[in-house]
């Protein structure tokens, strides 16, 4: 039979699909008999495998469970990004740089962040690095990506935007005790 938008043919005059279906399909019974639970046809995880306890990105068993954050002080708002899970070392170096990068980068707009918020999750990423520093090389799970940690922070050019805002600072604390002289 064809469909409606092509030509008929005279190969299609007669054609009848002949298709059994397999067992365990027509008498509707489990493919697996053993005390393991039968896979998905569309699963590509092993079911035996805990991911659980393994790094987020890579599936690497030698892991720390960690949070890294961001913050985006807005002139106005603030904004917090926190990752948590257990990542090994060079995926979570690569997380920490980046997100370390962009609280350089965009965390000191507002007061508030300048003051508190933008350290405060500066030094959470240390002590978070320190931590995934400590792990051993990890091994990850074959067919499974692992991050490029990319160059440090202190080599990136985004981390020195945050020299602006603290030369503005420092300005208007010189210029305030200048005032006050």
């Amino acid at each position: 039979m064809s469909l409606p938008h092509q030509p008929r043919t005279n190969l299609d005059v007669g054609f009848v699909a002949q298709y059994t279906l397999p067992d365990w399909y027509a008498n509707n019974t489990p493919q697996c008999t053993d005390a393991t639970p039968a896979v998905a046809w569309h699963s590509v995880d092993n079911p035996a495998l805990d991911l659980t306890t393994r790094c987020r990105m890579c599936a690497a068993a030698e892991v720390a469970a960690v949070t890294v954050r961001s913050h985006q002080g807005l002139l106005v708002w603030m904004r917090w990004q926190a990752i948590d899970g257990p990542f090994c070392g060079p995926c979570g170096t690569a997380l920490i740089r980046k997100l370390t990068v962009r609280t350089l980068c965009l965390g000191w707009w507002n007061p508030l962040s300048l003051a508190a918020a933008a350290p405060a999750a500066l030094v959470a990423n240390a002590a978070a690095y320190r931590r995934l520093r400590r792990l051993p090389p990890p091994v990850p799970l074959p067919g499974r990506p692992r991050p490029d940690p990319g160059k440090p922070v202190l080599q990136r050019p985004l981390a020195y935007v945050v020299l602006i805002p603290l030369a503005g600072v420092i300005w208007l604390l010189s210029t305030a005790l200048a005032s006050l002289a």
